[in-house]
């Protein structure tokens, strides 16, 4: 169980350019460096942030 207690995660969020349009790039990473998932969206909304951040919190 110590190890469990040291484990931690963050979101992150980058605009990128595809084709000329903009998207949002959202990541989980946790505190090793590793992605644990990731999102690519044209909005920024909360819809589109409670869609990302539904499949990290049920792993």
């Amino acid at each position: 169980m110590r190890a469990w207690s040291n484990w931690h995660w963050n979101l992150d969020e980058v605009f990128v350019e595809i084709n000329g349009e903009r998207y949002y790039l959202w990541r989980a990473v946790d505190h090793e460096g590793e992605v644990l998932e990731s999102y690519v969206n044209r909005r920024r909304d909360l819809k589109a942030a409670l869609k990302f951040l539904g499949k990290p919190m049920k792993r």
